[in-house]
């Protein structure tokens, strides 16, 4: 038991920036880390490949990232869980949500694999893959896609970490198999010429790595929050419960990813080289999305933890506070980024075509992302609070319904570049508009309910 609480973060009492600043460093890291993988995937077929391949690996990330979000999103819920259980000191009920999330992640994990192999293939037709694109595409999902379970196992335990508020050991697993991604990348492609299909095995690789380190450390902790194998279940109430908090994050997730394929099928229509030029300018983005994303996260289990302890005042200070500190970095590289956008997409290809596209998308796009920090950290105080059900028709809404809707009208006009360019910002305005006001009727509802139960109880 000391162990764990060594580990682990009491973030109900104590200076909240600080619990955020020291949960979110970690994470920041992590997250880092881990789009190390498709990024140095990205790179390595840019340099030693060439520009198809290039477009090959970055198109296929909206197709990735709708099992994978639904994957992720579910797992959330059983953060939710274990992060109020956490706060409220109730073990007991923490050991069966720890292991229903494990039964949960492996069924899962089996599921996405299989599926993830079939719909290959239609996906990339509707996306109107070119055809010089389409071969080595079709190779990296496929084999991605057999290789899912390390990727997911390890998010399943890096979570439960998380939800006690120990962000560290997940980044320390993370860093040692993004390290062994690039070796791996550089060792099939550069020297056995495996091209694109060396890229994919060296991702799987890593991953598996990761998700074993994970285990390993669960297996042998004597927290509450350790795996016992023996103990294994699928309890009713708690997949249940999970579900009621995971199921919405996982569809919203995957839907909103699933319509990035149509956002992704716009650009196709402008050729291999704006192809090209925007999975460039996706890696770069993935990456000034990475800080908000870290915070976000923190803000979760902070909110979840002080729910649990019913401390409504944190649960409001943290909001703020994660927000300002979301802001002040994640602009901060945006500016950055715009400045010395042509010397960081040369990173990924020097062919004239892709960087003029890269560099467009990059400095269209990087001044909306203030939005994101208010879409993030509102998104994820809602799950915090046990409100994913709301997050998830927002969402689904402003990056799905309304989004599709905004590309429907740019196809009448004949879909000019900046259109399609502006797809993801104004989804972002409206989702940060939506969710912040739900999050701030759900606080006074909670408040009210919090003061009829304690009136109820004199």
């Amino acid at each position: 038991m000391r162990l764990g609480r060594q580990r682990a973060a009491d973030m109900t009492e104590g200076p909240i920036w600080r619990h955020l600043i020291q949960f979110a460093l970690p994470m920041l890291v992590g997250l880092l880390f881990q789009q190390l993988y498709n990024t140095v995937d990205t790179i390595i077929v840019g340099q030693f490949v060439g520009k198809e391949a290039l477009a090959a690996v970055g198109s296929t990330s909206p197709i990735i990232n709708t099992l994978v979000g639904f994957a992720v999103g579910l797992a959330s819920g059983c953060t939710v869980v274990i992060s109020q259980c956490y706060g409220a000191h109730d073990y007991r009920t923490l050991g069966r949500a720890v292991h229903t999330t494990v039964s949960l992640t492996l069924i899962v994990s089996l599921v996405l694999s299989v599926l993830g192999v079939l719909i290959v293939t239609p996906l990339l037709n509707m996306m109107s893959t070119p055809e010089d694109v389409f071969g080595e595409a079709y190779i990296y999902l496929i084999i991605y896609f057999s290789g899912m379970l390390g990727l997911l196992v390890y998010n399943m335990g890096s979570g439960i970490l998380r939800a006690v508020g120990d962000s560290t050991r997940p980044l320390y697993f993370l860093v040692f198999s993004a390290v062994v991604n690039t070796v791996l990348d550089l060792l099939f492609v550069v020297v056995f010429d495996m091209g694109v299909a060396g890229v994919a095995w060296a991702t799987v690789i890593a991953q598996a790595l990761s998700a074993l380190l994970v285990l390993w450390v669960l297996t042998r902790e004597h927290a509450p929050y350790g795996i016992r194998w023996r103990e294994l279940c699928l309890d009713g109430q708690m997949v249940r419960r999970v579900c009621a908090l995971g199921l919405p994050a996982g569809v919203q997730q995957a839907v909103t990813s699933f319509s990035n394929v149509f956002v992704q099928a716009s650009v196709n229509a402008f050729g291999s080289a704006c192809m090209a030029g925007w999975s460039a300018y996706t890696k770069l983005d993935v990456f000034l999305s990475v800080p908000i994303q870290a915070v976000s996260l923190a803000a979760t289990t902070m909110v979840g933890q002080n729910m649990g302890a019913k401390r409504m005042d944190r649960v409001k200070s943290g909001v703020r506070q994660a927000q300002l500190m979301g802001v002040t970095v994640t602009m901060g590289l945006a500016v950055l980024m715009v400045l010395f956008a042509p010397q960081l997409l040369r990173l990924f290809s020097t062919d004239p075509d892709v960087l003029e596209y890269g560099v467009w998308f990059v400095r269209i796009i990087s001044p909306f992302y203030i939005l994101t920090c208010y879409t993030q950290t509102f998104a994820g105080s809602l799950r915090g609070v046990g409100r994913s059900q709301a997050t998830m028709y927002i969402c689904l809404f402003s990056f799905v319904a309304f989004r599709q809707l905004y590309l429907l009208v740019g196809r009448l006009f004949g879909s000019p570049l900046l259109w399609v360019t502006l797809a993801y910002p104004v989804g972002w305005l409206m989702a940060a508009v939506l969710l912040g006001v739900w999050f701030f009727r759900a606080l006074r509802q909670l408040e009210k309910k919090m003061q009829s139960t304690q009136e109820a109880s004199l």
